[in-house]
Parts: C-alpha cells; sequence; structure tokens
C-alpha cells in the first residue's frame, strides 16, 4: 500500500535520513521504531508531504506521491497525527471532529436556499457522532477539548484523522505520556480499526504495546532503515540490540 525507497532528507547540513526504506501492506498494523534521533519522525513528514524528501520515492497506492503538498497526499487517503496532541481551546470535541470532515463544500446562498446545507451538516454530524463512539469519546463529546486528559487528547487527535476518510493513518507515538490502562485502550481501538479495514504505521517507544499491536515491525536508526520483520525476529537481531543498547556485534 506504501512504499518509500531510498528517502534522504537533511537540515542545517545534519543528515536526518540517509537511505531509509519501508513497506507498508494493506490492513496492517505496521510498527516504525528506533532509538532517539534514528529519523522516524522524519520519515514521517515526508511520507506525509510536511517536508519533501531530498531523495528517494514515496508510493501510495501505486502513485507516485514524492513531493507532494500536505493537503493533496491526505486528500488521496494518507493521513498522520503529530506527536503532541494539541487541540483548539475554544472547541468542544464534537466541533474539532466536525472541522475535519472530507469533502466540506461550505456554505453558498444556492445551497441554504435548497436546504442541502443542512442537510449536510446534519450527515457529518452525525459521522462525528460515529467516530466518537468507536473511540469512546462520546461521554466528552460537548467538552471542550481543554477538558480533556492526556489520553483523551490522543484519541481525539485520531479522530480528526478518521474524519478525512483516510485509507492508511500514520500515527505518531499515539500513546506517549498516557497511562497504562488507557494507553491498552488506545492499542485495542487502534486493532479494532484494523480489523475494519483501516491500515496504520505507528511509531511507538512502548515496546509491549509495539508487541501487543504492530506486525511487522520496522526499525531505523542512524537515519536509514536497519530491518523489517516480525517483533520477535526484530528483539531478537543482534543489530536492533546494539541500535538500542549500544553493545556491539560481533
Amino acid at each position: 500500500m506504501l512504499v518509500a525507497t531510498g528517502i534522504a532528507r537533511g537540515f542545517y547540513g545534519v543528515q536526518a535520513l540517509t537511505a531509509a526504506d519501508l513497506t507498508v501492506e494493506r490492513g496492517t498494523v505496521t510498527g516504525l521504531i528506533g532509538p532517539n534521533g534514528a529519523g522516524k519522525t522524519t520519515m514521517f513528514n515526508c511520507l506525509s508531504g510536511v517536508v519533501p524528501p531530498e531523495g528517494g520515492t514515496v508510493t501510495f497506492e501505486g502513485v507516485d506521491v514524492t513531493g507532494w503538498r500536505p493537503e493533496a497526499i491526505a486528500q488521496a487517503g494518507l493521513v498522520r497525527t503529530f506527536q503532541i496532541a494539541r487541540g483548539f481551546p475554544s472547541l468542544t470535541v464534537l466541533e474539532s471532529l466536525l472541522l475535519h470532515g472530507d469533502r466540506q463544500p461550505g456554505e453558498g446562498l444556492g445551497a441554504a436556499l435548497l436546504g442541502r446545507g443542512r442537510a449536510r451538516e446534519r450527515a457529518l454530524v452525525a459521522r462525528a457522532e460515529g467516530v466518537a463512539e468507536r473511540l469512546n469519546l462520546t461521554p466528552v463529546l460537548h467538552a471542550m477539548s481543554t477538558e480533556l486528559s492526556g489520553g483523551q487528547k490522543k484519541l481525539l487527535e485520531i479522530g480528526r484523522a478518521l474524519m478525512g476518510r483516510p485509507r492508511l493513518v500514520l500515527l505518531d507515538e499515539p500513546v506517549a505520556g498516557v497511562n497504562p490502562t488507557l494507553a491498552i485502550e488506545i492499542a485495542d481501538r487502534i486493532a479494532a480499526l484494523r480489523a475494519d479495514g483501516l491500515t496504520f504505521l505507528v511509531v511507538e517507544h512502548d515496546m509491549e504495546i509495539v508487541k501487543r499491536l504492530c506486525d511487522p515491525v520496522v526499525v531505523m536508526a542512524g537515519g536509514a532503515t536497519l530491518m523489517q520483520g516480525s517483533f520477535a525476529d526484530v528483539v531478537s537481531d543482534p543489530r536492533v540490540q546494539a541500535a538500542y543498547l549500544g553493545t556491539r556485534v560481533a
């Protein structure tokens, strides 16, 4: 579904990515792990168009999207979340979800006179309520986003991504800073969405969550891809252990 080959990107003379590759198969939750500074978030930024790669290609569902603008990539069906969940302080959870609905035509006199605007709005509200229910956000649907817990803000971030009707979602540390109980709930919600046909690429440092959720797993180190395989193969590989622990590989 997603193929990234030879992705390179530098910043101010420092090479964040040298020659990174990864493949995401349809219907999987693929993990992307690596020590701090491995280039995981830069890879996400290149895949989602936040920054253009300086080398390599990104192909999504058979289409070369290398260098596309973020909104064009999102409209094509590839959406990402960010490591720090930022909300709109003046909006409720419902309003935050509505803001991210796909294919909104805006308001116009003709639509208003014919009642089309109200029909579209009702459909969009129904969709937002459905997304909230899938993510257990219904009890806080009318709460301000600033009133949410850290875990609920992460779920809202996922919900906003889902409002765009994506086919592949890039999740950047979806359980970072979340208490263990809610972290498991978030992982279970992601697994349920995958069972419904959605595909995910997930950056995560919590290895228990990666083990529970992800197959396969891609490992990055030093701006390049180290390996891709099952969780068991990855954690037992001496190269991965060296990258994380600083031990020497015989």
